[in-house]
């Protein structure tokens, strides 16, 4: 009994040990990094949020004059993220680097959570070292640096994925909420969460056999959470709304201009069509309207071009972007990395264990994120949502070799 004790005692200190060295590594290279690389003010939609929150107590991203336009394009989590810092710091010049020293911490824990998920599949010595890699990944160590809701996401989605693969094997209603809870974070993070998570709730009653009232009971709990925020838009619009901006999107993926990472200057003729738009509380679903009609025309008249676009997309997600305009992320110490595990990711995908159901459900969220960002604009932060899969593919191959050696030899 002593010894079995003792055992645990050992194996508890040396996870112990194991985590403060990834935390410890994980705070240092991105304090590096975003001490030389970091963002140092907030811009662009970040900046006009905050600041009618902070000024205005509204939640909008547009005004003429006194007329503030409510907000539905960009999801609240992460603009609220950034205005609670702004009302414990002030909004100044320095708010920047208070949320990305809130992002580092955040970054730091993350590869903790993907500890936890990894050690499901593989032993507790390759889940540490997949870990380590994981944390000193250079895209996953330059995100935190920069204003953008990456890095909230990332720790959100890997928390979220590793406690519902412990769905099949707890009977647990605390479970059931955290699982339902983050989600309804997720959903109001970045949208196109919620095409994981249907497909997550799909997944896990056909092959998982979950209890069907189980799984309504979490998304009651993740349609409870959103509920403040769809209240506050039925109110505001008249009718259930989660987010518009869908057909800006689009536009911006597929026009006469767009490239792997799309085009955002309007044309005159879609100026004109614009700025006819009336200036209501109506007047971004209305505008987006106007975008997506313009999207889909364009897409109609140019098949290949649209073919053409997503193919170049699923390329650049593996390998690179030559086109890129954004060349912080595009220098050796992320093209080599993201080339390297592109590829030793492929080979993975062939000897992975295709029987175990939880391994394919990693490997088809994976797919799925590659898909829903390739048929739009694809920005090379997006490649970071996709990293800690394509990690485990290439610990599973190193782990498939390692076991053939041992075999030979």
């Amino acid at each position: 009994m002593n010894s079995l004790i003792t055992t645990k005692n050992n194996i508890f200190e040396s996870q112990k040990k194991i985590f403060l060295i990834i935390f410890f590594l994980s705070v240092i290279s991105r304090a590096i990094t975003a001490y030389f690389f970091g963002d140092r003010t907030l811009q662009n939609e970040w900046l006009f949020l905050v600041s009618n929150l902070y000024n205005h107590d509204t939640f909008s991203l547009i005004n003429f004059g006194d007329l503030y336009i409510p907000n539905l394009w960009m999801p609240p989590v992460y603009g609220y993220f950034i205005y609670i810092h702004a009302l414990i710091f002030g909004l100044n010049e320095n708010l920047a680097s208070h949320v990305i020293v809130t992002q580092i911490f955040l970054s730091s824990l993350t590869p903790l959570i993907f500890y936890r998920l990894i050690s499901k599949f593989f032993d507790k010595k390759l889940s540490g070292i997949g870990a380590i890699f994981f944390s000193l990944f250079p895209l996953i160590v330059y995100s935190p640096s920069q204003i953008s809701s990456a890095t909230i996401y990332l720790f959100l989605l890997l928390t979220f994925i590793d406690q519902f693969l412990n769905l099949s094997n707890q009977k647990n209603i605390k479970l059931n909420i955290v699982i339902g809870l983050l989600a309804g974070i997720l959903i109001l993070t970045r949208r196109d969460f919620l095409l994981i998570y249907f497909f997550s709730i799909f997944y896990s009653l056909i092959f998982f056999k979950i209890d069907i009232k189980k799984l309504i009971f979490i998304c009651l709990v993740s349609l409870i959470t959103i509920s403040p925020y769809l209240a506050r838009n039925y109110i505001i619009f008249e009718k259930l709304i989660l987010h518009s901006g869908f057909g800006y999107n689009v536009w911006k993926a597929y026009n006469p201009e767009a490239k792997v990472e799309g085009y955002y200057i309007q044309s005159e003729e879609l100026k004109q069509k614009i700025d006819k738009v009336e200036k209501n509380i109506f007047y971004r679903i209305n505008e987006d309207k106007v975008y997506l009609d313009q999207a889909i025309e364009y897409i109609k008249e140019n098949p290949k071009k649209y073919i053409s676009l997503f193919v170049k997309r699923l390329i650049s997600f593996f390998f690179v972007d030559l086109e890129s305009t954004q060349k912080n992320y595009y220098n050796f110490f992320h093209i080599v990395p993201n080339f390297l595990i592109s590829l030793i990711s492929l080979f993975g995908l062939i000897v992975f264990p295709k029987k175990d159901k939880k391994y394919i459900y990693l490997m088809l969220v994976m797919f799925l994120l590659i898909f829903i960002y390739s048929l739009f604009a694809l920005l090379p932060r997006y490649k970071v949502y996709v990293i800690p899969f394509q990690l485990i593919l290439t610990i599973s191959f190193f782990d498939y070799l390692k076991n053939k050696l041992s075999k030979n030899y």
